[in-house]
């Protein structure tokens, strides 16, 4: 229950523009449009806890097409910490999103790790960790890397699809087109064997997703990537499991500057981490 005055609703577009500078001020580094991507595609994923019509705490719940949930975002204003409410927002989003869902679908999220015994205590199970390098951006081109094009989208699709392992078609259309963002992929006899994209924050570009069969083939699509905006910050989100993309990440000179738990609530999915060198989003999945 709520103190008197507090409410919990879906959140309106200026809320979400309020969401994103506080994501800014905790360190999060956001993409410049991550947020207005899925506002545009689903915006009842935005929740907001309000004390009157001040919005002071919030987070998202994304669904995708009901077989599988994610959480991110979860941010309480100082100066309404400590006080119990944002574990009254937590389970009420965990609750919503699960209504949402069909039955048996799992939730993700990716947590700080002193927030932990608290998701376990919410039903989440930690699966491995993930890991935030960052370092400056240093590029070469490649023939065999070539800019995602329109008509490389339908391939690009299929090829995420596996990796992935959720329904995120409508998201990733926007994802890998967004403003001053970049999309590359690479074609052994043909076939799609990887892809990435690097996108515009507040300091510098993340890179997310990086899928590819190979360590040599995820080496030449991050150097491509970054080739786009060289000598620029940059922040790869590896899953500690691949060890190939740990070391390329070290081999660019990056450093370690940050570190949360992927966890699962429900079974958890059997994801090809080998192939995953850089995660789509710690807020979105």
């Amino acid at each position: 229950m709520l103190p008197k005055c507090y409410e919990i609703d879906a959140m309106q577009a200026h809320e979400v523009a309020v969401l994103r500078v506080w994501a800014a001020s905790e360190g999060w580094n956001p993409g410049l449009h991550d947020l207005q991507i899925v506002w545009d595609i689903a915006p009842e994923s935005f929740v907001a806890l309000r004390h009157g019509s001040d919005l002071v705490g919030g987070g998202s719940i994304l669904n995708y097409s009901g077989q599988f949930g994610f959480m991110g975002l979860f941010i309480m204003r100082e100066d309404h910490r400590s006080q119990g409410l944002g574990t009254t927002l937590w389970h009420w989003r965990r609750d919503t999103l699960l209504s949402r869902l069909s039955p048996g679908a799992s939730i993700a999220m990716d947590g700080v790790v002193d927030m932990v015994p608290f998701y376990q205590r919410g039903g989440f199970e930690p699966a491995y960790q993930v890991f935030r390098y960052q370092g400056v951006a240093k590029g070469v081109t490649s023939q065999n890397i070539e800019r995602v094009q329109q008509s490389d989208v339908d391939d690009l699709l299929l090829y995420d699809q596996p990796v992935s392992r959720i329904p995120r078609a409508n998201f990733l259309r926007r994802w890998i087109a967004q403003p001053g963002g970049f999309a590359v992929c690479h074609r052994t006899d043909g076939v799609f064997t990887g892809y990435g994209a690097a996108r515009p924050c507040d300091t510098g570009f993340k890179v997310g997703p990086l899928f590819a069969d190979t360590p040599e083939i995820a080496r030449g699509i991050a150097q491509a990537l970054m080739a786009e905006f060289e000598g620029q910050q940059v922040q790869v989100d590896v899953p500690e499991p691949n060890d190939a993309g740990l070391e390329l990440v070290e081999a660019f000179g990056f450093k370690k500057v940050f570190g949360c738990t992927r966890l699962y609530l429900g079974a958890a999915l059997p994801l090809p981490l080998q192939r995953i060198f850089s995660v789509t989003s710690l807020e979105f999945g």
